[in-house]
């Protein structure tokens, strides 16, 4: 069983161009915001760590469909697109997880990024002492199934937010959340 003190937040791209309006907009995004607020109060009230994954894309990454990719131009690093959504309330010591940073990685999965001090998250995970993750965030059907999948692999308990995520396709989503379970993800409202 899970104690509160090997259990941390982790919020899964949480960006503006992920949410109403943005370049990649996942419908449903913006609900997920105030349901993420309070766990994130949550979490800050019992001092477990949160930490906030973002795609931090090069200009000319492999990822966008100008570069032979499946998707538009998003949450391009420094710009207004790929900051986190202005109602999120992170506190100023949330883990930042950097993703998609090269011009060859996607970055779907929170997983295979680093720190701002470089340190890759499943070390800064371990060294932290952290087995559980409470995961919310976008897109269901693709970060966010990469992420818990892999969270999963490497051994870590997951329980997802179920109202603090959002799919883009509807049936993908039905799937993602099907292979999650199936791969050992528990499911939780908040």
């Amino acid at each position: 069983m899970a104690s509160l003190a090997d259990t941390a937040l982790f919020l899964v791209d949480v960006q503006n161009d992920f949410c109403e309006g943005g370049a990649l907009a996942v419908p449903g995004a913006n609900r997920v915001v105030p349901v993420l607020n309070d766990a994130i109060a949550r979490f800050r009230q019992t001092g477990r760590p949160i930490y906030a994954s973002r795609d931090w894309h090069p200009p000319d990454t492999s990822h966008f469909r100008e570069r032979g990719g499946p998707w538009p131009p998003h949450c391009v690093a420094g710009t207004s697109g790929a900051a986190f959504h202005p109602d999120l309330q992170l506190p100023h010591d949330a883990i930042v997880i950097s993703k998609g940073q090269s011009r060859e990685d996607a970055g779907y999965s929170a997983m295979e990024g680093v720190t701002a001090d470089g340190r890759p998250v499943i070390e800064d995970l371990r060294g932290r002492g952290i087995l559980n993750l409470h995961v919310g965030g976008l897109a269901t059907d693709y970060c966010v199934r990469a992420t818990v999948l892999q969270a999963l692999r490497e051994g870590l308990g997951v329980t997802l937010i179920a109202d603090g995520i959002a799919g883009i396709d509807p049936q993908g989503t039905t799937r993602a959340l099907e292979e999650m379970r199936q791969a050992g993800a528990m499911l939780s409202s908040s």
